[in-house]
């Protein structure tokens, strides 16, 4: 299961609303890489595939491909306004270590692929 605040939410939501594709739903991933071995992965997408995973989070509908979830299961995304910039904060229970910037992460079975933090 993810789980969206109401604050991540409220900004998914007008970004979708925003744009002129009625079938944009949240996907999000992990690739291989960043400072710590994995990286987060969260955009919009409608190109949907037999690999992925379906879930509606208060009326969002999230798409998560399903040898993705093992990573992100538990998941927990917010958003956080912080003076002049703001930005998704993400949560996750199956990381043992996540780089200072938040958007990589470590595994305990799995090395990924680290790479030099810029």
């Amino acid at each position: 299961m993810i789980n969206i605040s109401s604050s991540a939410l409220d900004r998914l939501k007008d970004t979708l609303a925003e744009q002129d594709n009625p079938n944009l739903f949240l996907r999000l991933g992990v690739n291989p890489g960043g400072c710590s071995g994995f990286s987060y992965a969260m955009g919009f997408d409608d190109q949907e595939s037999d690999q992925d995973i379906f879930m509606e989070v208060s009326g969002l509908k999230v798409v998560v491909d399903k040898n993705d979830l093992r990573y992100l299961n538990g998941l927990e995304i917010d958003f956080e306004e912080s003076g002049m910039s703001g930005g998704f904060t993400i949560e996750n229970p199956n990381a043992i270590a996540s780089c200072g910037c938040g958007q990589s992460f470590k595994m305990r079975d799995e090395e990924g692929r680290p790479e030099v933090c810029d």
